[in-house]
């Protein structure tokens, strides 16, 4: 039984981000191989935080502003890094765009560019699933199951699946929403992905709390589902406007 509870923990945490890859990743070999260098790219940077916070760990102590700081600390440097595969990406796109005009292709739609960024955001969520909700299920394959104090009615491997799937989701379109911000100089899509990276790192902090994580989880979901409604209203105004722009471009042939 715990074998199967093992697999369902690794699915619940994963299993949407699978559907997607399945259903529009794995169909461009670009996408698959954005989403592998945006999954290798997050990896190494939370390999680096924790080698950087290990000579603090385990925090001696019960008060939550330690972990603050390492949360904060953690989400300055990935939105850091962010940017930094942004610009990366678009000399790419640049030079994708460049190698179109010479072989008189189109150039990258906006269609291409939104999938280009769902496949490095799903990457960014992914990675943080692999690092903090499968790298503990080896325990959840034994004979029995785990509970915290703190969280005594839900059993651990659970809570990090619950908690995995939230950020997956998060970062999957948050990802999309720093892109466009970036193109298109909106600042408030540009301030969005980091807020919310870091109000989805402090609700984590509820966990420290006796039935800190009734409360936390809920909390968590809420905010992926404003990631993805804003996602949603961006990706649909932006491809609007494009039709729009093409159908006027058109006209004027």
């Amino acid at each position: 039984m715990t074998v199967a509870a093992g697999i369902g923990y690794a699915l619940l945490a994963l299993g949407p981000s699978l559907s997607l890859f399945i259903a529009l990743i794995s169909k461009k070999p670009f996408l698959i191989l954005t989403l592998l260098s945006s999954t290798l790219v997050w990896l190494m940077s939370l390999i680096v935080m924790s080698a950087l916070w290990r000579a603090f760990l385990p925090l001696k102590t019960t008060a939550w502003w330690p972990y603050a700081i390492l949360i904060l600390t953690s989400v300055g440097f990935q939105e850091g890094l962010r940017i930094l595969f942004w610009k990366v990406y678009k000399k790419l796109e640049d030079l994708l765009d460049a190698f179109a005009d010479r072989v008189s292709k189109p150039r990258l739609f906006m269609t291409d560019k939104m999938q280009i960024a769902l496949a490095g955001g799903l990457g960014h969520g992914v990675a943080h699933a692999v690092f903090f909700c499968l790298g503990l299920l080896t325990p959840a394959f034994g004979p029995a199951t785990y509970y915290v104090e703190k969280c005594s009615k839900i059993p651990f491997f659970l809570v990090s699946a619950i908690i995995a799937l939230a950020f997956a989701t998060i970062h999957t379109f948050s990802m999309v929403i720093a892109f466009s911000g970036y193109e298109e100089g909106n600042k408030v899509d540009q301030c969005f992905a980091p807020v919310v990276h870091l109000i989805a790192g402090m609700l984590t902090l509820t966990n420290l709390a006796f039935g800190g994580c009734m409360i936390g989880i809920p909390l968590l979901y809420c905010v992926a589902i404003v990631t993805l409604v804003h996602c949603g209203k961006m990706a649909w105004r932006r491809l609007i406007e494009s039709r729009n722009r093409e159908g006027n471009f058109s006209n004027s042939q």
